[in-house]
């Protein structure tokens, strides 16, 4: 046996693995998926919290860029948060995150769709209703 051959399958090994993280991150941009990992008790398991931990490793830039679904990233960092797991099993959490991922995929690359709040002092400020949403909702981060 040549040093070729446990090269290559060390590096399949890797591109494999690399792969199924991939495809598993880009899942959890799914509000409906991550609702029914909730509904089953798996977003509890210690083990997968632990796991959820480790793949955080896909914000770093030179994994990020392989993300097609940046909304992926955000529910990841959400889920670091026992609240959040706890929360999204609930219908209303998943249709609150959901409507919110369709409002910024709706206006995202249209300016003229997003109101901004005239600025008072050279700050901007938030309309009462954004101030009271995000009390409400603390996992939102502009999502």
């Amino acid at each position: 046996m040549s040093q070729a051959e446990p090269n290559a399958d060390l590096r399949a090994a890797n591109r494999t693995r690399f792969e199924l993280e991939l495809e598993f991150v880009q899942s959890l941009a799914n509000p409906f998926y991550l609702h029914s990992l909730a509904q089953q008790g798996i977003l509890n398991q210690p083990a997968f919290v632990n796991f959820l931990k480790y793949l955080m490793y896909w914000k770093e830039k030179d994994y990020a860029r392989f993300i097609l679904y940046p909304h992926a990233l955000h529910h990841l960092e959400l889920l670091q948060h026992a609240q959040f797991r706890t929360e999204i099993g609930k219908d209303e959490w998943r249709e609150y995150l959901n409507q919110k991922q369709f409002d910024h995929w709706r206006t995202w690359r249209d300016p003229s769709r997003i109101q901004t709040a005239p600025a008072t002092n050279g700050t901007e400020s938030q309309p009462q209703s954004a101030v009271s949403e995000t009390q409400n909702a603390p996992f939102t981060n502009g999502t």
